[in-house]
């Protein structure tokens, strides 16, 4: 199964809890984009890998326009049974984004590169995308630095979830807005306790694949989660 297809399958599987789940979400992260991303209210932004909306909602508020590209229809679907006027959904691979070079004033991505096989390529496409002093928001679990802890954390992600490939360190990460010749302009990290039952819920893992999530779990999870603001030159 490619990624794709898993990718697919997980949150066709799972839109509903992904979507109930942006809901309780949603006024934190409302209030956590408003306070991290400066905005005029004059922006045409992008979120890209939207799932059912939630930084595009988080957005909407603040900017002129958001579009919302994901990858699977049933998301697509609960995102626009409740979206704003001024979100738009399009189906699309954000590894290959649809749309001419500058486009965009403000380019996001909320939890999705570790869901990616090249999460270099989604960089580079929302800089293609993001006009020249435009803005690029990245946000996404952080593996840690130590490669063996790294690598213990994705082999339980990737049982958890099929879906998953990658989580990057931060150093990773910088690496790669380095490479786009994008400028930090601020970074933070939260770290967020993870039940594990209601984690391995989210996912739809059951049966065997739980169990053996369960095996490779850290012992009180806890997740790091990195937010960078950028700037394209």
């Amino acid at each position: 199964m490619s990624t794709h297809d898993a990718t697919r399958a997980r949150f066709a599987a799972t839109a509903d809890r992904i979507a109930a789940l942006q809901e309780r979400r949603s006024e934190e992260l409302a209030a956590d984009v408003r306070e991290f991303v400066p905005l005029t209210g004059e922006e045409r932004a992008l979120d890209a890998g939207a799932g059912t909306g939630a930084l595009a909602f988080a957005l909407a508020p603040l900017v002129r326009e958001v579009v919302a590209v994901e990858l699977v229809p049933e998301l697509i679907q609960r995102g626009r049974s409740r979206a704003p006027a001024n979100v738009t959904f399009v189906e699309g691979d954000i590894a290959r984004l649809g749309f001419e070079r500058a486009s965009f004033d403000v380019a996001g991505t909320l939890r999705t590169l570790h869901h990616v096989p090249r999460p270099e390529l989604v960089i580079a496409e929302l800089t293609r995308v993001t006009r020249p002093g435009g803005t690029v928001l990245i946000v996404d679990q952080i593996a840690p630095t130590d490669p063996l802890a790294a690598l213990d954390l994705n082999r339980f992600e990737r049982a958890r979830d099929p879906s998953h490939t990658r989580a990057l360190a931060d150093v990773d990460l910088r690496h790669l807005f380095e490479a786009n010749s994008l400028v930090l302009l601020k970074a933070q990290f939260d770290r967020e306790p993870r039940e594990l039952d209601p984690y391995l819920d989210l996912a739809g893992c059951e049966g065997e694949a739980r169990e053996q999530a369960k095996a490779l779990a850290p012992r009180d999870y806890t997740a790091e989660v990195g937010w960078y603001l950028l700037r394209r030159p």
